[in-house]
């Protein structure tokens, strides 16, 4: 059997077969997705498509991105300590190509047909890969393979990977639908008494405040709006690699359609706060949020809003809600659970790699959190 790969640089490039092979087992490797990253992208951001066949027959798909640190502040809030980890960082990593998808938590960056080929062959096809990949970048600082679970690493324990270091940070938080949940009812039921207790005094709290769902022509009417909520979020996180373009929503949802859901919160017809999911399959994927500071400590927006999206799950029959990697307590009070997850990093200087653990535990925020139990 033959294996080989090809590089595309551009949608119009894939082959006609893409979506019906790949596509529609992860939207994140769909051809509608792949026109968001072509019309959207963060401006550090590049990224290269790669289709695996056997002989002539198509068998997976993977994404590549670059992302380049030279003028981005990946450590926020302004403090002498993230302006220590920016400089070093810049020294250390001025660019990096991922394998994977940077924009979202898990394994979103390639399916085969295991069918037609081993995990082992794949994985070898993908080493391969991503070296034709590197001299489309350009050799980079910082090689990256990210988000597999535990049980997925042993597939890397080849000779080949011996030079990538073995990180973990934030785990996945994963709320897991029950099939017993018909209704928003039945979860609140399935909560102990204080956290039914908490649910329904958030829902108090958010009175006088209207939800709805966004469509196209009410995303571009608000697009300004979303962006400063978004940025509101974004610049206070510890960590950040990117900033999204003011026009990522609109180009998500035109090209996503109804796998895309926006859903705004207005106060006296003011936009103050609006989410983001991505219906992928079976599972729904948390995107991107954006709130008033203020309104939200006041109304307890971001709570609200995770009750709304495990509401939103259960009505649309999901089976898992991914939550991400960021603020684990609060997502584990509505009874998302932490999923371990597992990268491996690579620096292409010979000198500084054999350091990586180190610089990595130094450079990588560390997050302290209690995980609550909600559920009787």
């Amino acid at each position: 059997m033959c294996y080989n790969f090809k590089i595309f640089n551009s949608i119009k490039e894939l082959p006609e077969e893409w979506n019906s092979i790949i596509g529609q087992h992860n939207i994140m490797l769909s051809e509608e997705y792949f026109c968001v990253l072509e019309e959207s992208k963060p401006t550090n951001m590049k990224y290269s498509f790669v289709g695996f066949f056997s002989d002539e027959d198509l068998i997976g798909g993977a994404l590549f991105q670059y992302l380049n640190f030279i003028e981005h502040k990946s450590f926020q809030k302004g403090e002498i300590l993230c302006s220590i980890r920016n400089f070093l960082a810049k020294q250390l990593s001025k660019d990096v190509m991922i394998l994977g998808n940077n924009m979202l938590t898990g394994q979103n960056g390639f399916y085969f047909n295991t069918l037609k080929i081993s995990t082992e062959k794949a994985i070898t096809i993908l080493n391969e890969a991503s070296k034709g990949v590197a001299n489309v970048f350009g050799k980079t600082s910082l090689v990256i393979y990210k988000d597999y679970q535990k049980s997925f690493l042993k597939n890397f324990d080849k000779e080949k990977f011996k030079s990538f270091y073995r990180f973990s940070v934030q785990p996945n938080m994963i709320l897991n639908i029950k099939p017993e949940w018909k209704s928003f009812e039945d979860y609140s039921n399935d909560l102990s008494k204080k956290y039914r207790a908490r649910l329904k005094s958030a829902k108090k709290k958010i009175d006088g405040i209207q939800k709805r769902e966004l469509d196209i022509e009410s995303i571009k009417k608000y697009q300004n709006e979303m962006n400063i909520l978004y940025q509101n979020v974004a610049e206070n996180a510890p960590f950040n690699t990117f900033f999204l373009t003011k026009n990522h929503f609109e180009s998500m949802k035109q090209n996503l359609q109804e796998n895309f859901k926006v859903f705004g919160y207005f106060f006296n017809e003011k936009l103050i706060g609006f989410y983001t999911l991505i219906l992928n399959n079976n599972d729904i994927d948390t995107y991107f949020l954006g709130y008033d500071k203020e309104i939200q400590k006041e109304k307890k927006i971001y709570l609200n809003m995770l009750f709304d999206m495990t509401e939103f799950g259960i009505s649309n029959q999901s089976k898992r809600i991914v939550f991400g990697r960021t603020a684990l307590e609060i997502k584990s009070t509505v009874g998302a659970e932490p999923v371990e997850i597992f990268g491996l990093i690579k620096h292409n200087n010979k000198a500084i790699n054999p350091f990586m653990e180190k610089i990595f535990t130094s450079l990588n925020p560390k997050v302290g959190w209690i995980q609550r139990k909600p559920f009787k």
